[in-house]
C-alpha cells in the first residue's frame, strides 16, 4: 500500500523524552505537521493516558497509524524507560489506540531520520569545513540523558543507527578530568558519558568540581548551573559548564572517528542549542580536534548545532514513510 493513500492518515507523531512528551498529527502525505503539543510526562501515569489526553485536545481525531521516538532502547515489545517510570507494551498501546500500525524508535534514531530534511537556517556550524556527500553522519545530544545515533549511507539512501552510545564509559582527557571522574566513581562505579554529559549529569559534575575547588555546594538545578556559568557569577558553575563542553568535544570526536563521520557531526538535545554563543566560543571545538595524528582529519569535519523546533517529529514522519 502506498504511503500516499488516505488509509494511512491521519498519523500520530510523537517524541517522548525523560521529562516531556511531544505529540502531533499529519493529515496527508508530505503534509504539514500540525497540532503540536508538549505535555509533562509526570502528569500522566502511562503513555496511553498522555496520548488520549492529547487526542481529546486535538478535537477527538482518530489516527490510523503512528510513529513515536522515545528516550529508551527498543529491544522488543516491552518498553521500560531508563529516565522515567513509564513501562508499557507497544502492541497493547497500539490496540488501545486502535491503530493499524504503531512504530516505536529510539529518540535519537528518530532525530537521525530528520537530518536530511533540516534546512540551513535550522543549523549553526561550529568549525570544520564542508560536509562530504554520501559520507556517514554522526548525531549526539544532551537532554535529560545523552542520545547518540547517526546515518550510514547505502545505495538507496541512509540507514539510521539504533544504539545506546550515551552509555559508553566517559573518557578523560587530562588530570583534572580524571580527578573529577574519580570522585564521581565513588558513587557510580561505572561513569558513563550520560552520567555527566546530560541534564541529570550537570548536578553530579557540579558536586565533584565543588569538592575539588573546596567550596560548599548548593542545591542547584541544571538550568541554574548553566545560568550562573554563562553570567560568570559562580566559579564552580563556570568550570562545570566549561568542562561539560570540553568533555562533549571528546565524546563527539570519538563518535566521529568511530563512524568516519565526514558527512558532519550534528548536535541536538535540549542543552547545547540553548547555550548559543557560549558553546561556539567554548573549548568544545578545540577538544574535538585534539586527537594527535588525526587532528587534521577531524579539523575538516563540520559540527552543526540543531536549532529546528521539532525535528524529531519530522524524523518520526520520515521513519513512518520508510516503514510502510
Amino acid at each position: 500500500m502506498s504511503i500516499g493513500q488516505p488509509d494511512h492518515f491521519p498519523r500520530l507523531l510523537g517524541d517522548i523524552g525523560g521529562t516531556n512528551a511531544r505529540f502531533a498529527l499529519q493529515f496527508s502525505a508530505g503534509g504539514p505537521i500540525e497540532h503540536i503539543v508538549t505535555l509533562p510526562c509526570e502528569a500522566f501515569p502511562t503513555p496511553l493516558a498522555a496520548i488520549q489526553h492529547y487526542l481529546a485536545q486535538a478535537g477527538g481525531v482518530t489516527p490510523r497509524c503512528g510513529a513515536i521516538g522515545i528516550a529508551n532502547p527498543i529491544t522488543g515489545d516491552l518498553v521500560k524507560m531508563t529516565n522515567h517510570h513509564w513501562t508499557f507494551s507497544i502492541e497493547a498501546l497500539r490496540q488501545a489506540l486502535m491503530l493499524d500500525r504503531l512504530l516505536f524508535l529510539n529518540d535519537f534514531t528518530t532525530l537521525a531520520w530528520s537530518l536530511p530534511a533540516l534546512k540551513p537556517e535550522e543549523l549553526t556550524q561550529v568549525g570544520g569545513g564542508t560536509a562530504i556527500e554520501r559520507a556517514p553522519i554522526a548525531l549526539l545530544g544532551a537532554g535529560t540523558g545523552l542520545g547518540v545515533s547517526g546515518l550510514v549511507p547505502y545505495p538507496g539512501g541512509y540507514a539510521p543507527l539504533e544504539g545506546e552510545g550515551g552509555h559508553v564509559t566517559l573518557p578523560t582527557f587530562n588530570d583534572r578530568e580524571a580527578a573529577i571522574v574519580s570522585l564521581i566513581r565513588r558513587e557510580f562505579p561505572h561513569v558513563s558519558a550520560e552520567r555527566v554529559l546530560s541534564g541529570v549529569g550537570l548536578p553530579t559534575l557540579y558536586l565533584a568540581i565543588a569538592q575539588l575547588q573546596q567550596v560548599e555546594p548548593e542545591t542547584l538545578t541544571p538550568a541554574q548551573i548553566t545560568e550562573r556559568a554563562i553570567s560568570r557569577s559562580c566559579p564552580v558553575c563556570a568550570e562545570v559548564l566549561s568542562t561539560f563542553c570540553a568533555m562533549l568535544g571528546t565524546v563527539a570526536a570519538d563518535l566521529a572517528l568511530t563512524l568516519g563521520a565526514r558527512g558532519g557531526v550534528y548536535i541536538g538535545g535540549g542543552i547545547i542549542p540553548k547555550l548559543g554563543d557560549y558553546f561556539i566560543q567554548s573549548t568544545f571545538r578545540a577538544r574535538f580536534e585534539q586527537k594527535g595524528r588525526f587532528e587534521q582529519y577531524l579539523r575538516a569535519i563540520p559540527v552543526y548545532v540543531i536549532h529546528a523546533q521539532y525535528p524529531a517529529l519530522t524524523g518520526a514522519a520520515r521513519a513512518l514513510d520508510s516503514a510502510i
